[in-house]
Parts: structure tokens; C-alpha cells; sequence
């Protein structure tokens, strides 16, 4: 990030602060170290809570409707139809934000309240985290978490060094090395030394670059130059070092990890957003309305009411003018009005909305198949407001470390002088046994879930096939409880075999590991049969690095740069090749149980540029040069005539690559003395030298590093969690969009998108962005741009059918052929053949204003977006850049603090939790165990959500036009004076009692298919990103039906009873037996709709649906015969008239044929997908079960052309010069032990997602002749 990206106080341009000087420091008001991330005090809730509810229009809207029934001469309704239901609302939401603040405020306790040492004069003082001010001197001790950012004064090692991790800053769990200065080292832990300490700090103010600090300590009449080597940040935990002391720099929200963590945002869903725009259009309708009812009233009172008043009486404030009092009046009605029609809208909507998403969370949260056995984690739902937006995603921001992968590097094969080792074939069949299945055995048990009605729902067969889009419909009955292991390429493949062999026994080797797992028992019998080349393979891995060896209660335990190295030289350790110790000079190994000791001449240590490491040590004499890197690297160093070995090599690479393993070539070269004396010679001057050193180090590295002897290759698998290729692969299909946001390095971000199908080997390109300057960046973007626009103008590929049915025609008389027009509708679109890769330095020029379109339009028109080397700020402000650009739904998942931001920015958050602390998951929407649970997360529970709202929105505003707009064709025979139709209690209860519970039934019980469909047809999901279940389109239909129906349903009735007398004499047409009727009926026609809208019956729908017809009488017979009220008899009356019910019967008939004409119309000609899957579904459950061969899925496992190397050496430089210089060891060697004379170090230190192959006209035609099962392209 640059200068400019900070965060900063204006007030403040440099911070000044004192060691142990209080006094001093409190005069500049620097923050404490207290943390607050809760929205909320006592004091502010109510307040703040509810500003923030009533930025949702409709509360403000309700708020005023109450004001106007306050004021008795225009309201012809009590407050209390809309105080009590707005006081619910408010109440219940206030109820359910004080919770979530409260887990904040938990949180922000438990760790305010976490302990620190403080140095106090001279003794230690116990302290909260909270107490602990800018300028104190306080203790850390190993395994702690740092209190907050500190400059280092003393540390139990030595040199002044220590060892931190910093997985809650940047996502990476290798340690990192911190030196403080030598002349404050000397203090050590004497508390005298410390407590008199007075030196005086300059420094930058806070701001949020986590890799860079720039200070000025004044100590005793010097100066001396700080920089970020010599802070410890809030978040990153002490590893390896017994204790240290630190001045406090920043505090509490000043600390570098809060300046990244970004604010709490107050979340609304797209829905809620379109809802208070319509609301507004609704509002402008209804005052619409008012205005043509004033306009009436006003007409009606000077033409006619005037002379009416002996039985009408004009209040007393009305004018006894015929034209002024019809004025006033129509201005009192136009209020009336207001008041009689807000039920178009009514505060029972935001009830059910708010009693839906309630539920639903408690489904997300009650969902087995989200539960992760090894964690004992469930979903949680940490927001009840989000739910149907989790149906709408287009674009999700992933971490990568500890999100996709779980971060733990494994030796998995490795070729040695052309020979491959690591597969295990199968003495009997000869096939390859597929080791990942002995790891993963219990992955293959499928755990069933059961909600209430007793439907068992399976684990789906994740299917991630070609064309982005094609999927092939199995029975739906006849899914396999195991996942079965898929084909390559869309061909047939061997099964690989279930292995039963076990791993081999290392327990000859007193240092084995015991987690340590390898099953090729060939590998081991080399070792034993003293075989060379392997020899020298592992002797190399345990020569050949920058790792520490240290001794912990008699366990030797590694402490490495890169987990990748780690690896390695673990592996050597379990074959026998134990690296034991090192000092500056020296490195000890134990081969066999026989103790080498090897004189360390230099380290070339590892670089970004040089991509490669090596070594050059003495022993007996003989000068040897070891060499690890890139294979490309290694491969133009290696001697000429080893085209031998080098061509199975590379051909074990491409195989290791192809399985998206980490691949790292070994070499070897002997040195002669006089060459190598005389080379040292030049290398000591090239390190002195002030102008161009590192070009000058570089040129004599490739002096020393060529014409060597290739050894072989490893391969180390960075494991990914499981299910995660398939779940990238399906929300995929689903159109949904992955960016990997990562700290970790380039070359390891690029590996794992191999690994987990992000990058294949089908695209056309990978663009680098790695330029270091605006103008370079700029130059690559536009280039990249170009390429993209000319390929899109080649000629397009062959498009494919995304769905096949699959039935047999015994079973089925439905014949269902939908022409070629249909199909392609549904067809894949043809995804842009590439990805880009855009480093941390590179993407803060990318994110300047004048060039963040550029960088959107060139990624967005790839297939796939790696940002790597990011900051956590700069996470966020992707997020933002195209949440805003391209107002797309967006969702970022991760699982560290480092997340955090980019969590609170983005649509929707989620955290993984049990994997770098619960930051991530305090911070977030949603918690889920492991990635591959957002797949069921978003496209089972999101799309239910989104499915539900959108269908109970749809009901909701029809049944409301439906009963609101009657008292409109009321008002023609009313003198439009606002009298309802409908009695005043029918009015309040409409929405609460008689038509609440079977809506709410269909919003949180309804689905159009059932969750393992939902799965197994990804296209199911992309009717949310276009809204297209509602939007203001559907909005309009849904009113216009309710127009219609509120039409029919008075006008029907009143033609049918205007001067009606029964057969026995009785007078029919009046007011309150009118409005009984048309109230029943509209009761009953709304059941009826709701009937036809529900997909899903359960019993609680039927309860609901016909219990709330029937509740209807009991509640009006109860109202009117026990309460008493107004309207008593008139519905006795009206239904034991044969004009009642056939009136009923003629009203809902003209109601629900259009509806049901309408429908099967649609779905006869322009079926959709869930229309296509649900009559599948049905056909499932109808036919008998049969045995049928299940459909293989593609494997997990693929194999990619392209050899790319992935080894992850830490990005900065090794522990190299630590090493050398003596520094980072406890104690020198004693010269008696060791003749070695010091050495000297040096400063400096790219396919293919398998795919189902289609099958071709000619394949088809031959099919359909053998009389195999009828398939149906859609």
C-alpha cells in the first residue's frame, strides 16, 4: 500500500512518546488500549436503534399514519390498528440487534480483559489489556498474543532476536524473525535497566501499512533508526522466545490490526432496498388515491351532501358555505383516506419478513449436513436480516490459507534419478490405489438429515462438469450414499482402488513422527539398501535450508521460514536423514543413526528473483554445492548429457503438477578448492560494494550455480479442506464468480488455484500483473485487455446442452421433447478463456481512481481473479470496488483476523471458524466449519430464502390490493366520505389473524425442489442474480392481479345483493351484510391463491392454510355473538342464503381459472429449469425404484498439462544471514570443537478442469436405436 492509502488523524503528523514517562505521553491523548467494536451503549441504543429502523421507510411511513389517527377528525380507524403492530416491529428488532451487540460486547470483554504484564518503576505489574497506555514498558511471553504495537527493547535470545506469528495479521502461520536494537538488548530482563529506561521515540503516526514502520529512538545523546524489524504488532503471537519486553508505540484503535479491521456496517438486503423504493412508489399510489377521493368527496358535497345535511351534519369547524364547506371537508377526507388504504402496506409485512428470516436462520442453524464432526461446529446463522441474500450472490472474496486450504504441507512422492516414487500399485490388478481416499475414507459416509415431516434428505454427488453449465439429471431416488471416484476428461477411467495398505512403519528411527505418512515401502528399501542417488536426495533435504532445530523435553522440534521446507526436512528426518542442530558454521545431521557433521561455507540464500536456494559445506575435504528451487531455474543450470534424467524427471514433474502437487527440483555440484577460493574472493568484494550489489551478488551466484548434477524432484501436497474443487466447480455453474484475496506469496496463491480448479489448463492465459510502477501497471492491464477483446472476436466455440433428463420410457407415459430454441436457452455461456494473478505492490496502482476501471474491466472478463501479497485494507477496498462498480451482490469468507475487513465490507460475511481465532467469525454474517459448506449454505438455504421472500412478497401485495382497493369501488357509493366496506375489526385483523399463518407457511416452509436438486442442478441458483423472482416487474403483476381481484370481489357481490331480498322477504342490500360477504369471500379466495402458490405441503401447511378458513368464522362468530360487535348476524344471515355460496363459488371461479390458464400455459411452452427439475422430481417419486448405473463424477484429483513450480520459500529473504553472522544461535561453537573457519553469506540474498465430454448427434442416434433410456436436452 502506499503512504497515501493511511489511515491518519489529521490532527497529528508525528507521535512523540517517552518510555515510561506517563505523564508525558497523556498530554498528546493518544487512544488506550480498549477496544470496542459494539455499536451500542445503553445510553445510545434506543436512540441510535431506532434511527437506524426508521431509515427503513415503511417504519417512518407507519409512524406518520399513527400521528394522522391521533388527530379524531380525520380518522375513521383507532391508533391502536397501527401503534401496536409498529411498537411489535420495533420492539422485536431492537430485541434481536441488542443480542447481536451484546455478543460484541462479550467479545470486546473477554478481550479487554486478558492479562499483561506492565513494568511499574521497577517491578511487573498484572494488568488488563485495557489499562495497558501508550508509552509503557510491558512483558510478552512465548505463546502469547502481543497486547498491542510495541518497539522491541529486550528479548531471552540472543542477539536481541525473537520469533513471531502472524496468522491473525496477513494469514500466514510461518514465524517470522524480529531483532531489536543491540544497545537496548543488553538490558535483558533486568527490571532496574528497564524502569530507568528514558529513551524518547519520533515516529509516524498510526495508520494501517502492516509492513512498514519508520522511527527515531533518542536514547543517551544518540539516535538510532527504527524500522519494521523492530515491532511487534497487536495480533501476532509470540513463538519460540521465552519472553521479551516492548514500549508501547500504538494502542487499542490506533494499532496497526484496527486500522485494518474496518467498521461495523449496518446490512440490508437488495430486497429490503427494493422494498423501500417500492414503498415510495406504493406511498405516491396512495396519495394518488386520496387525491381522486378529495377531488370526489369534494364534487359529491357541493353537487349533492349540502342538501343532505338534516341527515348528514357537517362537523362544527366546517364552513356552513356549501363550496367552503365542501372544501374543508374533501381536505379531511383526503386524510381519511390515507389512513383507510395504508393496509396496502401494512405493518404486518415487516413482521412476517422479520418472523420468516428468523426462522430461517434457525433452519441454516439446525441443518446436520453443515456440521463439521472434528470441530464440533455448526452453521450459524450470526444475522437474521441477510438470509435471501445469501440467494443472490455474484461475486465471492476468498482467503486463501486456512479457507481453502488447511494449510499443512505433506510429503507426497518425489523422483530420484529418474525413478518415481510414492505411487502405490496394486500387486493384483495393477491399478494405482488412490492414496487421498485412505485419508479421507470417512469422507465416503453420508449422514443423513430428517427435518420435521420425516423427508430424508442425501448428501449430493457433487458433479462439476464442462461448459459451465452441463449437468446430467440422474434419478432422482437412485443417488449413491458414496461419492464414487469420477473419470478424467469426461472419459471412462479405471476406478482407482480403496487402499487397504497401510503406511509405512519409520519406528526404527528413534525420530520419526509418528503423523509422518508414506506408502511406497520402495522409497524406504532404497534407503535401507544404502542406494546412492537416494542418498544424496535425502541428504540434500536435510542439508539444504535456513530451518531451526530445537530440543523440547527430548522432543527435536523445526521451526522453518516455510511450511514448505518444514516438509521437507521432515521427510528426510523419517527416512533417516535427521537434521540435529547448526551454528553459524556448521550444520549436524544424523544419517542412519551415525552422526555427520558438515562445515557451512556459505548460504546463497532464496530470493523472489533467484527462485532457488543453495548451500556450499566441507566435509572430509570434499567442497559440495547443494542446490533446491524451481524446476525451470534448476533445469538451465544443470550440466550438459543429463538429457536422460532430466526427460523422466520431467515427465514425473508433469505428472506430480498435473495432481497439483508443489514441485521443487534438487541438484548437486562438486566445487574445486582453488575455484571455490577465488570465487569466495570475488563474492566478498560484490558484498562490499555499495552501488548495484545486488546485480553484481546475482552474477557471481550464476558463476558458482551451473553445470550441475540433477538429482530429482519432490512433490509436497498443500492439502486443501475437503470438497473444496468440487465446491468452487459448482458455484461456478451456479455463475457464481471466485477472486482469491491472499497474503500468502504468488507463486504458492498460484498453486493452490491449480489445485482447486480455480486456474486450468483450458485457459487460454494466466496474466501476471507484477509491475512495481503506476505506468507499468497500466501497460500490463491494457495489454492483457487487448488480448482478452481479440480472442472474444475469434470465432466462438460449439455450444453445448447444459441438461440432460434421463428417464425410462416403461416407466414414464410423459413424453417430454422441448424444441432446439428451449434448450438453448439454457445453454452454457462460454466462459472467458482466462484468469489474471495481480500482486499486493501492483494492486495499489490498480486501485487508484484513474485506473480502477481498467483493472475491473480486465477481471471481470476472467474466469478467475487471484490477488496475492494483499493487505487486509486492500481486501476490503476490492470488495468495495466491485460491490460499488459493479453493484453486484457480494459475499467475502475467511477465517482470520486478517479477513476481517473484507468480511464487514462485503454483502454478506462468513467466517470458517477453528481455524486462526474467532475474529473472523465475531465479525461475520454466517459461520460455517469448512468451505465446502458454503456451496449447501448458498444454493440449499440461500436460494430456499431468496425463493421464499420473493414468492411471499408477491402473495403478500395481492392480497393487500386485493383488500384495500374495495374500499375505492366502495367510495362510488359512498359520497367517497371514507367509509369502510368492511367493519372496523376485520380491518385490524385481516393481516394478523385470518391470512398471516398460511403466508408465513409458504415463507419459511416452501421449495420448488428439494435440497439435493437444488445441489445437483447449480443453474437452479441464477434467478436471484437478475431478481428475477421479484422486482418491480413482478411487483406490478402482483398488484394488478390484486386490482383485479379486489374488482371482482366487490362488484360481484354488490351486483348480486344491490336491492336483493331473500325468499322469505327479507331485505338483503345492506351495508353491514354486503361488507360480511365480501369480507368471506375474500377470505376464502386469498386460501385458495395460497393453496395454488405453495409448491411444498407439509402438515404444518395444511394446518395452516385450511386452519386459518376455519379460524375465520370461529373468530367472527366469537367477535360477534360473544364481544358483541356491529356487524352481529349479518354473515349468520348472508350464509343461510343459497345467493351466498353462489356467489362464493362464481367469484373464486373467476379468479383462479385466468390464474391457473396462466400458469399451465407457461409452463407448457416456456418451462423453466425448477419447472423441468420438479416434474422430474415428481416422476421420481412416482415411478417404481430401479436399479440404475450411477453417473460417475469427475475426480477431485485432475491432471494439467502445464509443469508449474509452486515451492513456497518464504517471500522475504531465508534466515540465511542470521545464520551465518552468528546472531540467531545461542552460543558460538568452542574452536576446540570446530576448526571450520566462519563462512560468509550474502545480503541477497502457468491446465484443465476435467469435463463430461458431450456426447455426439451419431452416439446419440445409436443410443436411442439400443433402446437405451429417452434423453431430453434442455
Amino acid at each position: 500500500m502506499s503512504r497515501s492509502a493511511a489511515t491518519r488523524p489529521q490532527q497529528e503528523t508525528e507521535r512523540r512518546i517517552r518510555a515510561n514517562n506517563r505523564e508525558f505521553n497523556l498530554q498528546f491523548n493518544y487512544a488506550n488500549n480498549y477496544i470496542k467494536t459494539s455499536k451500542y451503549s445503553v445510553l445510545t441504543f434506543l436512540p441510535l436503534n431506532l434511527f437506524e429502523q426508521f431509515q427503513r421507510l415503511a417504519n417512518f411511513y407507519f409512524l406518520c399514519l399513527l400521528v394522522l389517527q391521533l388527530i379524531p377528525a380525520i380518522s375513521s380507524l383507532t391508533p391502536v390498528t397501527t401503534a401496536i403492530p409498529l411498537i411489535g416491529v420495533l420492539t422485536l428488532t431492537a430485541v434481536k440487534d441488542a443480542y447481536d451487540d451484546f455478543q460484541r460486547h462479550s467479545s470486546d470483554s473477554q478481550v479487554n480483559n486478558r492479562k499483561s504484564w506492565t513494568l511499574r518503576g521497577t517491578k511487573l505489574r498484572e494488568e488488563k489489556w485495557s489499562q495497558v497506555q501508550v508509552g509503557d514498558v510491558i512483558r510478552m511471553e512465548n505463546d502469547q498474543f502481543v497486547a498491542a504495537d510495541v518497539l522491541l527493547l529486550s528479548t531471552s535470545e540472543p542477539n536481541g532476536l525473537c520469533y513471531i506469528e502472524t496468522a491473525e495479521l496477513d494469514g500466514e502461520t510461518n514465524l517470522k524473525c524480529r531483532q531489536c536494537l543491540q544497545e537496548t538488548s543488553e538490558m535483558m530482563d533486568n527490571h532496574e535497566l528497564i524502569g530507568q529506561f528514558d529513551g524518547e521515540i519520533i515516529c509516524e503516526v498510526p495508520n494501517n501499512l502492516l509492513n512498514k514502520f519508520d522511527g527515531i529512538l533518542t536514547w543517551k545523546g544518540k539516535k538510532y533508526i527504527l524500522d519494521n524489524d523492530k515491532v511487534i504488532l497487536r495480533g501476532c503471537v509470540l513463538r519460540n522466545t521465552q519472553w521479551c519486553y516492548g514500549i508501547v508505540i500504538f494502542a487499542g484503535k490506533d494499532t496497526k490490526l484496527m486500522q485494518n479491521s474496518g467498521k461495523s456496517k449496518f446490512k440490508r438486503t437488495s430486497i429490503d432496498r427494493l422494498l423501500n423504493l417500492l414503498i415510495i412508489g406504493i406511498v405516491l399510489f396512495l396519495l394518488s388515491l386520496c387525491l381522486f377521493c378529495m377531488i370526489g368527496c369534494g364534487i359529491w358535497e357541493s353537487l349533492v351532501g349540502r342538501y343532505f345535511q338534516v341527515y348528514l351534519p357537517w362537523d362544527s369547524l366546517v364552513p356552513s358555505e356549501p363550496m367552503a364547506g365542501a372544501t374543508v371537508i374533501a381536505l379531511l377526507v383526503f386524510f381519511s383516506y390515507a389512513i383507510v388504504l395504508n393496509t396496502v402496506v401494512p405493518i404486518s409485512l415487516y413482521v412476517s419478513v422479520e418472523v420468516i428470516r428468523f426462522v430461517q436462520s434457525f433452519l441454516i442453524n439446525w441443518d446436520e449436513e453443515m456440521y463439521h464432526a472434528p470441530t464440533n461446529t455448526h452453521a450459524r446463522a450470526r444475522t437474521t436480516t441477510l438470509n435471501e441474500e445469501l440467494g443472490q450472490i455474484q461475486y465471492i472474496f476468498s482467503d486463501k490459507t486456512g479457507t481453502l486450504t488447511q494449510n499443512i504441507m505433506t510429503f507426497n512422492k518425489c523422483s530420484v534419478a529418474g525413478q518415481c516414487y510414492g505411487d502405490v500399485i496394486d500387486e493384483v490388478t495393477g491399478e494405482v490405489v488412490d492414496l487421498s481416499e485412505v485419508r479421507t475414507d470417512k469422507a465416503s459416509h453420508t449422514p443423513t438429515m430428517k427435518w420435521k415431516n420425516g423427508q430424508e434428505f442425501v448428501r449430493p454427488v457433487y458433479t462439476p462438469l464442462s461448459g459451465a453449465n452441463a449437468r446430467l439429471l440422474e434419478q432422482a431416488d437412485r443417488i449413491s450414499s458414496t461419492t464414487p471416484e469420477p473419470g478424467i476428461n469426461g472419459a471412462a477411467k479405471v476406478p482407482l482402488k480403496h487402499s487397504t495398505v497401510p503406511s509405512l512403519d519409520f519406528s526404527f528411527n528413534k525420530d520419526y513422527e509418528p503423523e509422518f505418512k508414506f506408502y511406497d515401502a520402495s522409497l524406504l528399501d532404497a534407503v535401507r539398501r544404502d542406494n546412492e542417488d537416494v542418498h544424496s536426495f535425502f541428504r540434500l533435504l536435510a542439508l539444504c535450508h535456513t530451518v531451526m532445530a530445537e530440543d523440547k523435553g527430548g522432543n527435536l522440534e523445526y521451526q522453518a521460514q516455510s511450511p514448505d521446507e518444514a516438509a521437507l526436512v521432515s521427510a528426510a528426518r523419517n527416512f533417516g536423514f535427521v537434521f540435529r542442530e547448526r551454528s553459524p558454521n556448521s550444520i549436524t545431521i544424523d544419517v542412519m543413526g551415525k552422526r555427520e557433521i558438515y562445515e557451512l561455507l556459505c548460504i546463497l540464500d532464496f530470493n523472489n528473483v533467484r527462485k532457488r536456494m543453495s548451500v556450499i559445506l566441507r566435509k572430509d575435504g570434499q567442497l559440495k554445492l547443494y542446490c533446491k528451487g524451481a524446476d525451470n531455474v534448476i533445469y538451465e543450470r544443470v550440466k550438459k548429457g543429463s538429457e536422460e534424467i532430466m526427460s523422466k524427471t520431467q515427465e514425473h514433474l508433469n505428472k506430480f503438477a498435473g495432481e497439483g502437487l508443489r514441485t521443487l527440483c534438487l541438484s548437486t555440484k562438486d566445487l574445486d578448492e582453488s575455484f571455490f577460493n577465488d570465487w569466495k574472493q570475488r563474492h566478498q568484494e560484490a558484498a562490499m560494494s555499495h552501488e548495484n550489489k545486488d546485480d553484481k551478488l546475482d552474477a557471481i551466484y550464476e558463476e558458482i550455480e551451473k553445470d550441475m548434477t540433477l538429482l530429482g524432484a519432490t512433490a509436497i501436497e498443500d492439502k486443501l479442506q475437503d470438497g473444496v474443487p468440487q465446491t468452487i466447480a459448482n458455484l461456478g455453474l451456479a455463475g457464481i464468480k471466485l477472486w482469491v484475496l491472499t497474503g500468502d506469496k504468488q507463486e504458492t496463491a498460484i498453486n493452490i488455484g491449480y489445485s482447486c480448479q480455480l486456474l486450468t489448463d483450458d485457459l487460454t492465459d494466466v496474466f501476471i500483473v507484477d509491475a512495481a510502477t503506476y505506468d507499468g501497471v497500466e501497460t500490463q492491464l491494457t495489454r492483457y485487455l487487448e488480448t482478452i477483446k481479440a480472442a472474444s472476436n475469434q470465432q466462438k466455440r460449439p455450444t453445448l446442452s447444459i441438461v440432460t433428463f434421463r428417464w425410462d420410457k416403461e416407466s414414464s407415459d410423459t413424453e417430454y421433447n422441448p424444441t432446439r430454441e428451449e434448450a438453448d436457452e439454457h445453454e452454457a455461456d462460454t466462459p472467458s478463456g482466462f484468469a489474471v494473478v495481480i500482486n499486493g505492490h501492483s494492486l495499489v496502482h490498480a486501485l487508484h481512481p484513474q485506473m480502477e476501471q481498467l483493472f475491473l474491466d480486465v477481471s471481470c472478463q476472467c474466469k478467475s481473479v487471484i490477488c496475492c501479497r494483499v493487505t487486509p485494507l486492500q481486501k476490503a477496498m476490492v470488495v468495495e470496488l466491485v460491490k460499488k462498480s459493479k453493484e453486484a451482490v457480494t459475499l467475502a469468507i475467511g477465517d482470520g483476523a486478517n479477513d476481517v475487513s473484507m468480511i464487514k465490507t462485503a454483502h454478506i460475511g462468513v467466517g470458517i471458524s477453528g481455524q486462526e481465532g474467532l475474529q473472523a467469525v465475531l465479525a461475520s454474517d454466517y459461520s460455517i466449519g469448512q468451505f465446502r459448506f458454503l456451496e449447501r449454505l448458498l444454493m440449499v438455504h440461500g436460494r430456499w430464502s431468496y425463493y421464499r421472500m420473493s414468492k411471499f412478497l408477491r402473495y403478500f401485495f395481492y392480497k393487500n390490493f386485493a383488500f384495500t382497493l374495495c374500499h375505492i369501488w366502495f367510495a362510488f357509493f359512498c359520497g367517497f366520505s371514507a367509509q369502510t366496506v368492511f367493519d372496523p375489526m376485520y380491518i385490524s385483523v385481516y393481516n394478523l389473524f385470518y391470512t398471516s399463518l398460511p403466508v408465513l407457511a409458504v415463507g419459511i416452509f416452501d421449495q420448488d425442489v428439494n435440497d439435493k436438486n437444488s445441489l445437483m442442478y447449480p443453474k437452479l441458483y441464477t434467478p436471484g442474480h437478475q431478481n428475477l423472482l421479484f422486482n418491480k416487474k413482478e411487483f406490478c403483476w402482483s398488484a394488478l392481479h390484486g386490482f383485479f381481484a379486489s374488482c371482482v370481489l366487490f362488484l360481484v357481490p354488490y351486483g348480486t345483493y344491490k336491492d336483493g331480498v331473500s325468499p322469505k322477504g327479507y331485505v338483503l342490500s345492506d351495508h353491514m351484510l354486503l361488507g360480511s360477504v365480501v369480507a368471506t369471500i375474500l377470505v376464502i379466495v386469498v386460501t385458495v391463491q395460497i393453496a395454488l402458490d405453495t409448491s411444498y405441503w407439509t402438515i404444518i401447511n395444511h394446518f395452516m392454510v385450511w386452519g386459518s378458513l376455519v379460524w375465520y368464522f370461529i373468530l367472527d362468530y366469537f367477535y360477534n355473538f360473544v364481544i358483541g360487535g356491529s356487524y352481529v348476524g349479518s354473515l349468520t344471515m348472508a350464509m343461510s342464503e343459497a345467493t351466498f355460496w353462489f356467489t362464493a363459488v362464481i367469484s373464486c371461479i373467476m379468479l383462479v381459472i385466468p390464474v391457473l390458464s396462466w400458469r399451465f400455459f407457461f409452463i407448457d411452452v416456456r418451462p423453466t429449469l425448477s419447472d423441468r427439475v420438479r416434474l422430474k422430481q415428481r416422476l421420481a417419486q412416482m415411478r417404481s425404484r430401479q436399479s440404475q448405473d450411477i453417473l460417475r463424477t469427475p475426480s477431485t484429483r485432475r491432471t494439467r498439462r502445464s509443469l508449474r513450480s509452486g515451492y513456497a520459500f518464504a517471500h522475504q529473504e531465508g534466515f540465511g544471514r542470521l545464520i551465518t553472522s552468528g546472531k540467531i544461535m545461542r552460543k558460538l561453537p568452542n574452536g576446540s570443537d570446530f576448526k571450520f573457519a566462519m563462512p560468509f553469506a550474502s545480503n541477497n540474498v502457468s491446465k484443465q478442469v476435467s469435463a463430461v465430454a458431450t456426447t455426439s448427434p451419431k452416439e446419440n442416434s445409436s443410443a436411442r436405436n439400443s433402446h437405451t433410456p429417452d434423453t431430453i436436452n434442455l
